[in-house]
């Protein structure tokens, strides 16, 4: 959660500005500053990936409240997003696309959606990215994927993580903002250090997801679908090594580049085994 500050006769320096605490005009029960006089004063806390400022001038009429996902809420959501995904898959017409391939399922969709969320977590976690906006994000990213076109599922995902967030009092606008900023901007495709942070984390797990052993996994279901042969296998695989490369091309800290090193050799040591054990993908 970004600090945000408000002083009648000077300015707030933000060192660092993602901290899981929202300054605002309300009362707040969990603690409130009013008309405190801070001199060059710095806020620091190392528990929670959050971020210290230094500030000059008078404080007035500014609280400091946490705001904190906990783990019961936050697999509240979970469970609102799976019953999302399946919802829309009803709503098709004999199955629709959903049908087609098991990544059109409200299953892989929402396995995808989790596992973009452990690595957006963990790519906050170290790159000093708001924890909980970020894995919030990653959670209703695809949230609407199964039910509208995609160049639009971004935006419509950004709505329903609003209205989700905002039936939910304990939540302040300001993290509902930063929430729903991240997910209507997760299909970006221009430079990611252009993007709040947050946002940068997510468009990383998402690309990441797509690539190694479970992108390779899912080209071979495919192969499945399609009816392809063993013989197939070296054009799905060089796909899939096709697509990771690309990734890797577009993510920018060095916690995603790191991941995405570790994901691209283990698909380059796959093909080298496929090599030596069908003679005719080396022909």
């Amino acid at each position: 959660m970004a600090v945000y500050c408000v002083f009648s006769d000077s300015t707030a320096t933000l060192r660092w500005f993602s901290a899981p605490f929202c300054i605002a005009r309300s009362s707040c029960s969990r603690g409130t500053i009013l008309n405190q006089r801070l001199k060059s004063e710095t806020a620091e806390h190392s528990g929670n990936d959050y971020r210290s400022f230094t500030a000059e001038g008078s404080l007035v009429g500014v609280e400091i409240k946490e705001t904190r996902v906990t783990d019961a809420e936050f697999e509240e959501m979970k469970g609102f997003v799976f019953e999302y995904l399946a919802a829309s898959v009803e709503k098709e017409e004999e199955g629709g696309r959903m049908r087609w391939y098991p990544w059109h399922s409200a299953e892989y969709r929402h396995n995808h959606i989790l596992n973009v969320v452990e690595l957006a977590e963990e790519i906050a976690r170290k790159e000093g990215a708001d924890v909980d906006v970020t894995r919030v994000a990653a959670l209703f990213h695809d949230v609407a994927k199964l039910e509208t076109d995609q160049e639009l599922h971004a935006e419509a995902g950004a709505r329903v993580a609003r209205e989700y967030l905002d039936s939910r009092a304990e939540y302040p606008e300001s993290f509902i903002e930063q929430v729903c900023r991240a997910i209507e901007y997760h299909s970006f495709q221009g430079e990611l250090t252009d993007l709040a942070l947050e946002t940068q984390c997510l468009i990383e797990a998402d690309l990441l997801d797509k690539i190694g052993a479970n992108g390779t996994a899912l080209m071979l279901l495919r192969m499945g679908y399609e009816a392809r042969t063993h013989m197939d296998t070296d054009e799905m695989v060089d796909r899939v090594l096709e697509r990771g490369y690309d990734a890797a091309s577009q993510v920018r800290s060095e916690t995603a580049e790191g991941i995405a090193h570790q994901r691209l050799k283990r698909v380059r040591w796959f093909r080298e085994w496929l090599e030596d054990e069908i003679a005719a993908m080396g022909d």
